[in-house]
């Protein structure tokens, strides 16, 4: 696979499913002291990674869950946060300053904190209560970060009696990484082949539904945007026909991120118009994906893995082809803001 380091790979998500039986006891814990709400934070690109766990947890438990931007909560009275909240806050670096200042504002408020960083001597490793570390890269964080995420919300509907899942797909956990590593080489040539097809588009509409959605959002805002450059318009599929649809036409490229949980159909009525109207559809349907030994019940709550993995291939091959490495920014952590 083009530059790519299989070995390092496995190393980094053999590393997030390793939390496992450390993110269970926290949970045990923090259900044991009756907390009543789950706030799911962050900035930018880590806040949308935690949606698909806070959206399955919402689904399935009757804890307060949810997803709040760290520089918009620190500006409010929010009700819902105070001494029976778990704030969950992810950060690859462990210094982002929005997040710093959300740990600050929860804390006075007597939250739990709870941080997933890559690095623990950092602000928001050594400040949290209980803090998870395991160290990745842009290449790599979004896998980690979703696969604890999950772990979390498992494990916390399992101790509060909501749902079992996290006894039966614990140990289909720890086949994930292997399983990420042959999907990921399974799309290798389909991300040469639209790599080609992408790298002179100037704009693509992004679409998905259900727990692919994060993805569409993540790829289109932090790939394609802020390390590629390119125009994007990230839609949720359940808003495409309330605006977007009316610049769909020849030449238009929309790109369709599927799911593997109930809401496919979503998604499907995307393709259904789009597959009319423009030549330039892309479907990326994780259902393709080959995941040896993972079990169906594993494989829904999978979608946003997937994808992440897979299109981790597409940004190796257009970061070649347009002869823009993922690392070149024009002003972020280069300027104020």
């Amino acid at each position: 696979m083009l530059n790519f380091d299989a070995e390092r790979f496995l190393k980094i998500e053999t590393g997030a499913v390793a939390l496992a039986a450390e993110i269970d006891a926290a949970a045990a814990r923090y259900v044991a002291e009756g907390i009543d709400s789950v706030f799911f934070l962050g900035t930018g690109g880590a806040a949308i990674l935690m949606y698909p766990a806070a959206s399955f947890l919402a689904s399935h438990s009757r804890l307060k869950v949810f997803t709040e931007r760290s520089a918009e909560l620190v500006l409010t009275d929010h009700r819902s946060l105070g001494p029976r909240s778990l704030v969950v806050i992810p950060s690859l670096s462990g210094t982002t300053r929005e997040s710093i200042a959300a740990l600050d504002f929860c804390r006075a408020r007597g939250a739990r904190i709870l941080t997933l960083v890559g690095h623990a001597d950092t602000p928001l490793g050594r400040q949290a209560d209980r803090a998870f570390v395991n160290f990745a890269e842009d290449d790599t964080s979004s896998e980690s970060f979703y696969i604890q995420g999950l772990l979390l919300a498992l494990s916390l509907l399992q101790h509060r009696g909501e749902a079992n899942l996290h006894k039966v797909l614990a140990p289909a956990f720890a086949r994930l990484p292997q399983a990420l590593l042959a999907a990921k080489s399974g799309f290798e040539a389909r991300a040469g082949a639209l790599a080609a097809k992408f790298k002179d588009e100037p704009y693509h509409i992004i679409t998905g539904a259900g727990s692919a959605w994060p993805q569409a959002f993540y790829y289109g805002m932090c790939i394609l945007e802020e390390m590629q450059w390119i125009r994007t318009r990230p839609v949720h599929a359940s808003d495409f026909f309330h605006g977007t649809l009316e610049l769909v036409e020849k030449g238009v490229s929309v790109v369709l991120f599927k799911s593997e949980d109930e809401y496919r159909p979503v998604g499907e009525r995307v393709e259904q118009f789009a597959r009319q109207y423009t030549d330039k559809l892309t479907v990326i349907d994780p259902r393709e994906a080959s995941l040896p030994d993972i079990p169906p019940a594993l494989r829904a709550l999978l979608s946003p893995v997937i994808l992440a993995t897979q299109l981790e291939r597409l940004s190796a091959h257009i970061e070649q082809l347009r002869n823009h490495p993922l690392t070149t920014r024009r002003y972020y952590k280069r300027v104020a803001y």
